[in-house]
């Protein structure tokens, strides 16, 4: 199953011709403390976002490893992939992929696959907000047991972005995915300020949560970053 999910986010994010404009962002957060404690924290993000006429690819990759001198605190990776056909300047379909692979939670990794609608309800200088609804299908995999179950899901997200100003901009970002046996909610805020053309720095906050874990789990997790951005454009 994991080789057919890369496989299926690889096609949609290399299957169209080279396209004329394309943008893309690195960030990357490294912390390491010694002393009376030994941590080593790293979490990093890279984006590729490119369009060609009514097209429009979304691309992610995005990981966080913790550890200290005894184990391993946070093991993390998700891919994903989203492409969008416009109907109008407002309105778009779209079908998403998604996969996210967690050390620290009941499942060994989760993938998701949808389809929907999208619409922008404004698209601003200062102020951008669009949201996007559809059906889809969720397939787990237990971690203890080694079982798998598959989900019929409702996919929901909301954009926002506000440009403060010239350099300084604020973020969030809220995906969730509901089945009747669980639901996976994740909202991720940033702010994020140009130090020039190609370097930023952001900090952010992210906040996931599943309604149906095993006994000892906990529902909710956050984690909080403060990275280094690098920002390329290809034309």
């Amino acid at each position: 199953m994991l080789r057919t999910t890369l496989s299926a986010l690889l096609i949609l994010g290399v299957s169209a011709p080279a396209m004329a404009d394309w943008t893309g962002l690195g960030e990357l957060g490294v912390v390491a403390a010694r002393g009376n404690t030994e941590t080593d924290t790293v979490n990093g993000r890279i984006e590729l976002d490119y369009t060609r006429e009514r097209w429009a690819n979304e691309s992610v990759i995005s990981g966080v490893y913790s550890r200290d001198a005894d184990r391993t605190r946070a093991s993390r990776l998700v891919l994903g992939n989203k492409t969008d056909y416009n109907l109008s300047e407002r309105s778009y379909l779209l079908g998403a992929l998604r996969y996210d692979r967690d050390r620290f939670t009941d499942f060994s990794y989760q993938t998701t696959a949808s389809l929907g609608y999208g619409h922008r309800f404004f698209d601003t200088d200062r102020h951008k907000l669009r949201g996007e609804i559809g059906p889809g299908v969720r397939y787990a995999e237990f971690r203890d047991s080694g079982e798998n179950d598959t989900d019929f899901i409702v996919r929901g997200f909301l954009n926002y972005s506000w440009q403060i100003s010239e350099t300084a901009e604020l973020k969030n970002r809220l995906l969730v995915e509901s089945s009747t046996d669980n639901t996976f909610t994740e909202n991720e805020l940033s702010v994020q300020v140009a130090i020039n053309d190609r370097l930023a720095l952001k900090a952010g906050l992210a906040v996931r949560h599943n309604s149906d874990v095993e006994p000892g789990t906990r529902n909710t997790d956050t984690l909080t970053t403060a990275n280094l951005v690098y920002n390329f454009r290809r034309n």
